[in-house]
């Protein structure tokens, strides 16, 4: 029962090691596998991908990688299967030499986890190695005298394999003298020793001849041999014997190649060949006998290779003296190796990203390390660390494994790529240090919209200029980079009066140069604003917009223009201006008005009489452009003075314009029209062609007239009659009111304006005005009464008789003609003082000129009706009174009345009775 218990508990014990063994090894990814020495290439280790849990088809796109310890790669990684297998031939004695368990250390990375799994292979001995000698032929003299049951150590075997294959056992053959005995080491190494079983005679046999087998425990068992002559001596009583049975040092393992390490030293009490020592290595271990060497005559140990710790920490000799009769000692040599900090840490790029977007969270990893020192101690303890002020941090991964990750978000535009500088420094006095630098380039994200180098552009533009001209340039930078900094230009939508703005203006996508697509005028656009748009090529992509102002800068292109007087057609009668003779300096007879549509300089205007009938009898105002008498007029000066005055701008070039003046110096109205008379006959037209058109526009006014008179007529007489048959009883006629007639008050105005007629013929010296006693065609009423018959074309009985005219042309200079609005209740006819009467006569003149040169139009000009100039050059015909209206002449009480005149009732209760219409005009 008891039994059956404690079987039980180790059963129980087994198992619970074997648990805790799995969950270790799970917890820290740790496979462990096994592999026989010596297989060929390719041979199966393990299942990695299954042990691992890791996809197949995945594995190549996840970047798994095998890394093996030591400069050879042992093992490899199938990429199909996931299976571990040998990559060359393993010789475990090669490896592992010296060592009972030969485990390899190997890694695998998976670089798209950024993870680390460790494996442990161990490599099995098997039986491949046979003892051998370190020398297979050895020589050993032994006195005669020796006695029997003497030991004589004998060359151990060296087997290399481990275990059960290595050295078991060895046999002794040859001769009956010699037996063999075997005596186990300190550290349970066997020991051969030759044992004298028989006395020796020099005189029976001076040599024997021995074979000495070394056999291992493998199946089958491998042997080696040596060949052992022993040579009799004469008798030697002293054998050498160490100063010390061990010799230990402990040397440093940068101790200069060449170093005494310690010198060995063994006495003999015999003299002569007998008392003579040498020294040998009798063991020694392979790598050991390339590092020291021993000096046979002095016993001194001498290092002939460098020593290094991290390869072997100690070393153990076995030297032997021996004298010139044969007899020997042995003694033990241990040599313990310090470790030196002479082994810099090594850091391993594993796997590393060589480019990362900006927009990567922090915490990325970007590479991983492997780190390691070969030294021990203090000597081997490693602390990594980056530069500072990099956006990057170390985290610690598995077993001298870091990790390189970001410690906050990355700007490429600050930053493009970095070099990030990893540094390992080891524990040791002085300190050693190695790096690895990791080039990582940021990858651009489009995060940053175009920047236009001026917050807003403006440009001045000559007006005229050339369609295609370049205006300026907008240049925007984008900080990205690649196409994300691609930056286009473009315009935004806009109108300029009403044209669409890609019509006046076009910008180069590529380079942002604006271009003037037509020519600009100033006096159409004098400013242009526009926006700019910069659109990066990423995507989505990121704009900015600027202003641009583009300002038309005027040009002196257009000449002044004279708007009073005005430019006539024909003879030249453009401007006729009054100036009494008895005008005095400085009186203001007319103003030259013009207008200049450019702007600035170019606009500024300045007058100058360039040429006058009398030189000395007028001036000209230089800025205002009024005319005006520079002295009295004389009685030798010509009636009608010609003037040609100049205006210019301030442009450079200067431009200009002429204006025509005629001042007509007249006292009375019969020489002011005697003298436009004479003027219209000019020479070179001939007076019989123009009258002959003024009779013929007369006589078809005249046919029109009566056309229209005989239709009114008949409309008249028809209504009357419908009102005759319609009314019952009813013996008088009863008219029809005027509203009732289409035109009727057109018709009197028509009435109006041909009540009286001032006659004029190209012919004729003398004008003369005919005035009608008693018309047929009185002016009609404005509007009956409905109870009361319109007469029809009739004479009013109720209407007072007309004035007959004054034959007296002859006036004081204080009866002159003037306007009917200038007259007041008590004096008619009195001459107007003031300018604006004047003005409304030259008017009147003005049209009496046109008349005879066959033009209907009052005032002969383009909208200024013969006005003074001292209105300026705003103001229009719309700001002019009709002087056609009522024109008063002196000794009657009728009025001129112009058809487009007030048409209404009025007109002809303000003249205190009917105005007669003039007749024909007479021909002399």
């Amino acid at each position: 029962m008891c039994a059956a218990g404690r079987r039980w508990g180790r059963r129980e014990r087994a198992l619970l090691w074997c648990v805790l063994l799995a969950a270790w090894e799970a917890a820290w990814g740790q496979l462990r596998y096994s592999v026989a020495e010596e297989m060929p290439k390719g041979s199966f280790v393990g299942d990695v991908a299954k042990d691992l849990a890791l996809q197949l088809p995945a594995l190549p796109d996840r970047g798994v990688s095998l890394l093996c310890e030591g400069k050879a790669q042992h093992f490899a990684l199938h990429g199909k299967t996931g299976h571990l297998v040998t990559a060359e031939r393993i010789d475990r004695e090669q490896l592992c030499e010296g060592l009972q368990q030969c485990v390899l250390r190997c890694e695998v990375i998976v670089d798209g986890e950024m993870k680390v799994y460790g494996i442990d292979v161990e490599i099995t001995d098997i039986n491949d190695n046979a003892p051998s000698f370190k020398e297979i032929e050895v020589e050993e003299s032994i006195s005669e005298t020796t006695a029997p049951g003497s030991r004589f150590p004998l060359a151990e075997a060296h087997d290399p394999d481990a275990g059960a294959n290595s050295l078991q056992s060895y046999e002794l053959s040859g001769d009956e003298h010699f037996s063999l005995a075997v005596q186990a080491g300190p550290s349970g190494d066997q020991r051969p020793e030759l044992v004298l079983a028989k006395a020796l005679d020099r005189e029976e046999a001076a040599f024997h001849e021995l074979v000495l087998r070394a056999s291992d425990g493998g199946d089958p068992a491998r042997t080696g041999t040596a060949r052992i002559r022993v040579a009799v001596l004469d008798a030697n009583d002293n054998a050498p014997q160490f100063s010390q049975a061990e010799y230990t040092v402990c040397v440093p393992e940068d101790v200069p190649v060449g170093s005494v390490l310690l010198t060995v030293t063994a006495a003999d009490a015999d003299e002569g060949l007998n008392g003579h020592v040498k020294y040998s290595v009798k063991k020694i271990s392979e790598r050991a006998s390339k590092i020291f060497h021993l000096e046979t005559e002095m016993g001194s140990i001498t290092v002939v290779r460098s020593l290094d710790f991290e390869e072997a920490e100690s070393y153990e000799l076995e030297v032997q003296a021996r004298d010139g009769g044969g007899l020997s000692d042995t003694a033990k040599v241990a040599i313990s190796v310090t470790d030196v900090n002479d082994n810099a840490p090594e850091i391993s790029v594993r796997s590393a990203l060589s480019a990362i977007s900006e927009d990567a969270p922090s915490g990325t990893v970007v590479a991983l390390l492997h780190v390691q020192d070969r030294d021990s101690g203090a000597n081997g303890e490693v602390r990594c660390s980056i530069g500072e002020g990099l956006p990057f941090r170390l985290e610690k991964s598995f077993e001298g494994y870091y990790r390189v990750v970001t410690a906050r978000e990355l700007d490429r535009e600050e930053v493009a790529e970095y070099n990030v500088t990893v540094r390992a420094a080891d524990g040791g006095s002085p300190s050693l240090w190695s790096g690895a630098v990791l080039a990582l380039r940021v990858l651009d994200v489009n995060d940053n919209a175009p920047v236009f180098a001026e917050a807003r552009y403006s440009a001045r533009l000559p007006e005229n200029n050339a369609a295609g001209a370049l205006v300026l340039t907008v240049r925007a930078a984008d900080a990205d980079w690649g196409q994300n900094a691609r930056v286009r230009y473009r315009l935004s939508e806009g109108r300029v009066r009403g044209a669409p703005l890609s019509s006046y203006v076009s910008v180069q996508a590529e380079t942002g140069a604006l271009y003037a697509l037509r020519s600009f005028d100033y006096e159409e656009v004098r400013e242009v604003g526009l926006w700019v748009r910069a659109e990066d090529g990423g995507a989505p992509a990121l704009s900015s917009n600027v202003s641009v102002r583009l300002v038309i800068v005027d040009e002196n292109d257009n000449a002044p223009q004279v708007l009073y007087p005005p430019a006539a057609p024909g003879a030249g009668w453009a401007g006729v201006e009054l100036a009494p003779r008895s005008a005095e300096p400085g009186a203001l007879v007319a103003k030259v008005v013009a207008v200049d549509a450019d702007a600035g300089q170019n606009a500024w205007l300045s007058y100058e009489l360039a040429k006058a009938t009398e030189p000395g009898l007028f001036r000209v105002g230089l800025h205002s452009g009024e005319v005006r008498t520079a002295r009295f007029p004389l009685a030798r000066d010509a009636a009608r003075q010609s003037l040609v005055v100049v205006v210019k701008d301030h442009g450079r070039p200067a431009l200009s314009a002429t204006a025509t003046l005629t001042v007509v110096l007249a006292e009375s109205v019969a020489e002011l029209l005697s003298e436009l008379g004479s003027a219209a006959a000019a020479p070179g037209e001939p007076a019989g062609s123009l009258t002959r058109w003024l009779v013929v526009a007369v006589a078809a006014v005249s046919c029109l007239f009566l056309a229209f008179l005989l239709l009114l007529l008949a409309l008249r007489l028809r209504r009357w009659r419908r009102s005759q048959l319609l009314a019952a009883g009813s013996g008088a006629a009863r008219g029809v009111p005027a509203s009732h007639f289409v035109g009727i008050d057109g018709v009197r105005a028509f009435l109006h304006s041909y009540s009286h007629e001032v006659s004029l013929t190209a012919d004729s010296r003398k004008s003369q005005l005919r005035l009608s006693a008693g018309s047929c065609c009185d002016t009609l009423p404005a509007r009956p009464p409905p109870d009361e018959p319109a007469p029809l074309l009739g004479d009013d009985p109720a209407a007072p008789p007309q004035a007959q005219p004054n034959t007296d042309w002859r006036f004081s200079q204080t009866q002159r003609p003037g306007t009917s609005g200038s007259q007041n209740g008590e004096e008619g006819g009195a001459w107007p003082n003031n300018q604006f009467d004047t003005e409304m006569l030259q008017a009147m003149i003005l049209a009496s000129a046109n008349a005879a040169d066959g033009n209907s139009t009052l005032g002969g000009g383009t909208g200024t009706m013969g006005l003074s100039a001292r209105y300026g050059p705003q103001f229009t015909l719309q700001h002019v009174p009709d002087y056609r209206q009522n024109v008063y002449i002196p000794g009657s009480t009728a009025t001129l009345t112009n058809a487009a005149g007030k048409r209404d009732a009025k007109s002809a209760a303000s003249s205190g009775g009917n105005k007669k219409k003039s007749g024909k005009k007479e021909k002399k």
